[in-house]
């Protein structure tokens, strides 16, 4: 079951999302090398568009459930979050849209299903320009 501290305390929220992002750093399913990681974000820049896209796309309780899920388990089909959280196909769906759209998930066609998993170079990005502006 999805850990609901992400709904309860803030400083679990930070914490969470801070691990997250280091656990995507070196996400299986989306193969980034290491060791070409920090040059590529650091030679790369990341406007304030972007950075408030994938911002408002983890402000969401649900949506950080849905990384953390995809986090723990590298993988999953729409399916599988149904299954998991209180909410309706068609919503889950718009998440999963919502996140894609931030290109912080990526999806895969596998046959009728898609299948999602974190883009681990995205985040990375992210929590590099999120360190940058403090």
């Amino acid at each position: 079951m999805i850990n609901n501290d992400l709904n309860n305390h803030t400083d679990d929220k930070n914490n969470s999302l801070c691990k997250l992002m280091s656990d995507a750093e070196s996400d299986e399913c989306c193969v980034v090398n290491e060791s070409d990681l920090t040059q590529t974000i650091e030679d790369e820049s990341v406007s304030y568009e972007e950075i408030a896209q994938m911002a408002k796309a983890l402000a969401h309780p649900i949506r950080l459930q849905i990384i953390r899920y995809l986090a723990d388990n590298k993988t999953c089909i729409t399916n599988d979050l149904v299954s998991l959280l209180p909410l309706a196909q068609s919503t889950i769906s718009e998440h999963l849209r919502i996140l894609k759209n931030a290109q912080l998930i990526q999806g895969e066609i596998e046959g009728p299903r898609t299948s999602y998993c974190i883009n681990g170079k995205r985040l990375a990005k992210f929590k590099y320009a999120v360190n940058k502006l403090g």
